[in-house]
């Protein structure tokens, strides 16, 4: 039986120096024409590339020659890794990762690889085609891994000298520096400026390496429009701002903290008065451990007479200015009877009796208290502000 003979199968072009010397040289001689091919095609189509300014127009031009020329130096040994494919960006400066994105970047490499196989039957010698194509494919994939690394090593940076800049920010406002720098400053940072803003402060919960650290970072910022993360010491300190309930907000990131007290500064109009709320929070977290019984989270204003005990004149002068002076120009003796039931022991009966009144008398007067100040004298927590209050008044009074 005689067999059938079979077509040979045609042989792929040999790759390496002595296949695709021909392929080499047109590619040499057509680098100028790629060049001008692929920047048409930027042009023409992309939209982001047409909107940046001169410099950055050229500059991305310059990666696109490098990557061009990059290729064709690899292309003369496709069998060695390669190699010098992260030297394409190096002719534009790290700037320009700020000016445009990975996927932008990404986008690039895809126009450029479209026009180097557009092509690739005119540049290839006959035979060529699929050797050149197959090789354009392999390296482009090395360009985007490399454009994903640049990027990465430029976040990287970035990234640390965010946090840094974060933490001159939040000292500046611990130390109660409003000046101009601080705006711009918080807004390299990304704050929005919508809304008010308080601050918190609490225990750091473990050793925080760069990886906790920046994971307590996307938390904060996932719980509140802005925010800001400080580490000093052993002390973490969060502001939060936005349109948002920020009380809210600072207590869903309590489990952020370590063991003890956390402290929540009051609730100011903006930025340029977060100093006020974070001198009230880190001095209502010297103060809190004279209050065992205090929630967690504790707002700084809760804790006004143990502020007031560790030398915080801001806490006394609250104190003076919402409780005793409002008492001491209101009508009805409401400051002698608040006085005379805090000296007989909070006995209802024994303050009516000093003041030769009808206990109703007195509960009704107590209510007046409580009207005015916002604490109710019946309370015992509330009670012991009050008190502090009334020495404070009495003591800038005799003064």
């Amino acid at each position: 039986m005689t067999a059938t003979p079979r077509t040979p199968a045609s042989t792929p072009a040999p790759s390496g120096p002595a296949g695709n010397a021909d392929n080499l040289q047109r590619l040499r001689d057509g680098s100028g024409l790629l060049m001008s091919a692929a920047l048409r095609r930027l042009d023409d189509e992309i939209r982001w590339y047409r909107e940046l300014p001169a410099e950055d127009r050229s500059y991305v031009g310059l990666v696109a020659q490098s990557g061009i020329t990059a290729f064709v130096t690899w292309y003369a040994d496709p069998a060695a890794p390669p190699h010098g494919v992260s030297d394409i960006f190096a002719a534009a400066p790290p700037e320009l990762t700020r000016s445009i994105s990975l996927q932008n970047t990404l986008q690039l490499v895809r126009i450029v690889v479209e026009v180097v196989e557009a092509y690739s039957d005119q540049l290839a010698a006959p035979g060529g085609e699929r050797d050149l194509r197959e090789a354009v494919l392999r390296y482009s994939r090395e360009v985007a891994f490399s454009a994903a690394e640049v990027y990465a090593r430029a976040a990287e940076v970035r990234g640390a000298w965010d946090a840094r800049l974060e933490a001159l920010v939040v000292d500046a406002l611990i130390r109660g520096d409003g000046d101009d720098s601080l705006r711009s400053r918080v807004s390299a940072l990304g704050w929005g400026g919508h809304g008010p803003t308080l601050v918190m402060a609490g225990t750091i919960a473990s050793t925080l390496d760069e990886v906790r650290t920046a994971e307590l970072r996307r938390a904060t910022r996932r719980a509140a429009g802005d925010a800001l993360v400080g580490i000093h010491g052993d002390r973490l300190v969060l502001v939060l701002g936005g349109e948002g309930d920020l009380q809210a907000a600072a207590a869903s990131l309590l489990p952020r903290f370590g063991p003890g007290p956390v402290v929540i500064g009051p609730t100011v109009p903006g930025l340029e008065e977060a100093a006020r709320s974070a001198q009230a929070a880190l001095a209502g977290l010297r103060a809190a451990p004279a209050w065992p019984q205090a929630p967690r989270p504790v707002l700084a204003d809760d804790l006004l007479p143990e502020r007031v005990l560790t030398g915080d004149t801001t806490a006394r002068r609250t104190l003076v200015a919402q409780a005793y002076r409002p008492l001491a120009e209101a009508t009805g003796s409401v400051l002698e009877t608040l006085s005379a039931y805090l000296g007989t022991g909070r006995s209802l009966e024994a303050a009516a009796r000093s003041l030769y009144v009808h206990p109703n008398t007195v509960r009704y007067r107590l209510r007046k208290v409580s009207e005015i100040t916002g604490w109710d004298p019946l309370d015992a927590r509330e009670s012991f502000v009050l008190q502090v209050a009334l020495a404070l008044g009495q003591l800038s009074t005799a003064r």
